[in-house]
């Protein structure tokens, strides 16, 4: 008979993007809360920072009576200062954003405490290291003060930290509030992806690389130092793939305990006549700019194809899709024109005044701006890497050639100043999406693609890619998703392969392009929280029977 699964009475959170949009474990929060709200019902807690200083933040409600009582002991009793609310997402699960600052202070002794007790190496600390370990500490006292005046010793809770940022939270906690159970998720080892970004090869010579060794090569000593200590001395270490779990086994000597599968929930994809509406509405906006900017008119028979994410030019494969896009445009296969969006936030200056002043009017143009290849002027426009590549390979977004790339170099939240429109609002406008990641723990950008019922060409090197390959009946672009094969030394092989696979989906016929982007919903609908969830119950029952077992030791 299966032994029954332990299951928290109170769970909290912590994590730099509570409220906080940087990157996917925002998406991976923020999508998850509404389930296990569902399942708890306010005794699932969040815990982030307080860094907007008297600005407006969308994503938090603030409320004066939520835990009253224990807001003043925090305060008077613990020397806290916090904000209590609602994050204003599906489920509006609690949060508590707390000021880490006056922490700065203490630095040196948490920082003393933390190698005594742990071999946390903060010596080399640079850049946002301290920072983050601030927030950490501090969401631990926040979690220990919680604890101590509200819960009783025969509730079960867990405290899940997230990356190395609040490594130390879980640390404290272990030592000072020995009853609750701990859980360290690793999104992407902080050594991997430095090795990546670096353009060291990875992949082929993982099992040769030492973590530590190459911590020290590459500067990274105190990042990787924090990951790799909290990793083994929690009562479960997760991660997020089972390529990321492989990194976790080599670079910092420990498999992960449970592998957490990012999942999300689909109710920002609109339905039917509302989901039309915003396709027709999406694909009139990239049109009009195309037109503003290249001063060409575009028929909807025109392939809209995008990649997005952050910045990361190697490891997002965005060398890859320029590239792809470039031997696209020479070859003698391709028949329609192409419009390629690289919707990724760079060091933007300000929105183009040129391209908002044609924008503005409701002239058709005939003659393209200078520069018709980006729509805000960058800071860095000589050293910008996009322009830079695009450059070198002659892609200047000529009258004669039919692919057209345009780089979009903002936020796409509504008020970029050109689009104005908010991501969720742009990507279902698009034909075809492009993801040939080098480096991806998970991948929530193919994911979201095909969500929006738009097929995504992706790589195995990806958490996503992976995950997809191995569903039954996903042959190929035809059936939603491509997922190329990506290693260190095949980088010509994907740029082809991309510009193939784009060529081929440019020979379905209507029907074939409506099953593809039926069978890329479906594809999505696997990937939904109350699929994956299950894997969170499990290192739930994990984390509180290792705290059982570490208490009685």
């Amino acid at each position: 008979m299966t032994e029954k699964l332990l299951m928290p009475d109170y769970i909290f959170e912590a994590s730099w993007e509570v409220c906080n949009k940087v990157g996917g474990i925002y998406t991976v929060l923020s999508t998850r809360a509404k389930t296990l709200q569902e399942v708890l019902r306010n005794r699932i807690i969040f815990v982030g920072p307080d860094i907007w200083n008297g600005k407006e933040n969308l994503t938090f409600i603030e409320s004066n009576t939520l835990f009253s009582a224990w807001r003043e002991y925090a305060t008077f009793h613990d020397g806290l200062k916090v904000r209590v609310g609602r994050w204003n997402i599906p489920g509006e699960p609690i949060v508590i954003l707390v000021d880490f600052m006056p922490f700065f202070e203490q630095k040196n002794e948490i920082y003393a405490h933390m190698w005594a007790n742990y071999g946390v190496d903060s010596l080399h600390a640079y850049g946002d290291y301290d920072e983050s370990s601030m927030f950490a500490i501090a969401a631990a006292k926040v979690v220990e003060s919680y604890y101590r005046y509200n819960i009783s010793v025969s509730e079960k809770v867990i405290f899940q930290a997230h990356e190395w940022m609040t490594g130390m939270s879980a640390l404290y906690l272990q030592k000072n509030v020995p009853e609750i159970a701990t859980i360290f998720t690793t999104h992407a080892t902080s050594i991997g992806r430095s090795i990546a970004g670096n353009n060291k090869p990875l992949y082929d010579y993982l099992f040769a690389y030492n973590g530590d060794q190459m911590a020290a090569e590459l500067n990274m000593q105190s990042k990787h130092s924090i990951e790799k200590q909290t990793a083994h001395a929690v009562d479960c270490f997760t991660t997020v793939s089972e390529i990321t779990n492989t990194e976790c086994k080599e670079l910092l000597d420990k498999p992960a305990d449970v592998v957490l599968v990012n999942g999300f929930e689909d109710d920002f994809v609109p339905k039917s006549s509302t989901y039309t509406g915003k396709l027709k509405r999406a694909r009139k906006s990239m049109f009009r700019l195309a037109n503003c900017l290249l001063g060409e008119q575009f028929e909807d028979d025109t392939l809209i194809i995008d990649t997005s994410g952050r910045y990361e030019f190697k490891n997002k494969g965005i060398d890859v899709f320029i590239d792809a896009m470039h031997r696209l445009n020479q070859s003698p296969k391709l028949n329609r024109k192409v419009l390629a969006f690289i919707n990724v936030p760079a060091w933007t200056m300000e929105p183009r005044a040129d391209l908002q002043g044609r924008l503005a009017s409701h002239e058709e143009y005939t003659t393209p701006l200078n520069q018709p290849y980006i729509t805000h002027w960058l800071y860095n426009m000589d050293e910008d890497k996009v322009l830079g590549m695009m450059h070198y390979l002659g892609m200047r977004n000529e009258s004669y050639d039919k692919v057209k790339v345009i780089f979009v170099p903002s936020y796409l939240n509504g008020d970029d100043g050109i689009l104005n429109k908010n991501y969720y609002d742009i990507v279902l406008g698009n034909d075809l999406s492009i993801y040939a990641s080098y480096y991806e723990p998970w991948g929530y950008t193919p994911l979201e693609s095909v969500a929006f019922h738009v097929p995504t060409i992706t790589t195995d090197l990806a958490g996503f890619g992976l995950w997809a390959k191995d569903m039954d009946n996903v042959k190929g672009i035809s059936d939603g998703v491509e997922v190329l094969h990506r290693s260190d030394y095949n980088y010509h092989e994907v740029v082809d392969a991309v510009r193939d696979t784009v060529l081929n989906f440019m020979e379905l016929d209507k029907n074939q392009v409506k099953a593809a982007r039926r069978r890329a919903a479906y594809i999505a609908e696997k990937a939904l929280w109350k699929h994956f969830i299950t894997y969170y119950y499990q290192a739930y029952d994990f984390a509180l029977r290792r705290a059982k077992v570490r208490m009685l030791l």
